[in-house]
């Protein structure tokens, strides 16, 4: 139910949108826009002034920069890191990537199959994990190489 059905009028609802709009960096002048005319970040950014309407205490951000491409992950992130900063609102993000839990996470839990398998401090989780599971998905995130030979390659030496 959203506010003009709870009772709120229309201008009021329509300047209270075009505000949230402005607040999660989107022209308060889109909101007349179909949902089809914004771009994958755009959408992220009016899902997360949705949730902001009802002036949570904890929002839960589920897989919210997957589909998106890395520069525009890194704006979420930091509307996201913003959001904390300025409200106070705790969160609750679920991600894959750890990369991603890493800059997010002041704790980690970790799952495999619906279980809890490792969970606590997001440093000690990632530095040090105890759980085979744990270090695998470590394992699996990429990293740069930087041996004399990749170095001598990304230069264009063999």
């Amino acid at each position: 139910m959203g506010p003009i059905a709870n009772g709120t009028p229309r201008a009021q609802a329509l300047d209270e949108a075009r505000a949230l709009l402005a607040r999660v960096k989107v022209d308060p002048k889109a909101a007349d826009r179909y949902p089809n005319e914004f771009s994958g970040g755009q959408r992220q950014r009016i899902v997360i002034a949705r949730a902001l309407a009802m002036h949570p205490r904890l929002l839960v951000a589920d897989e919210p920069v997957s589909a998106l491409d890395v520069s525009v992950q890194a704006e979420i992130l930091e509307l996201l890191e913003e959001i904390q900063a300025r409200d106070g609102v705790g969160m609750v993000f679920i991600t894959h990537d750890l990369r991603v839990a890493s800059r997010m996470a002041d704790r980690i839990l970790v799952m495999s199959k619906g279980r809890v398998v490792e969970q606590g401090d997001a440093r000690a989780i990632l530095t040090d994990p105890q759980h085979p599971y744990t270090r695998e998905l470590l394992a699996a995130v990429p990293r740069i190489e930087t041996t004399p030979v990749a170095l001598a390659l990304a230069r264009g030496h063999d």
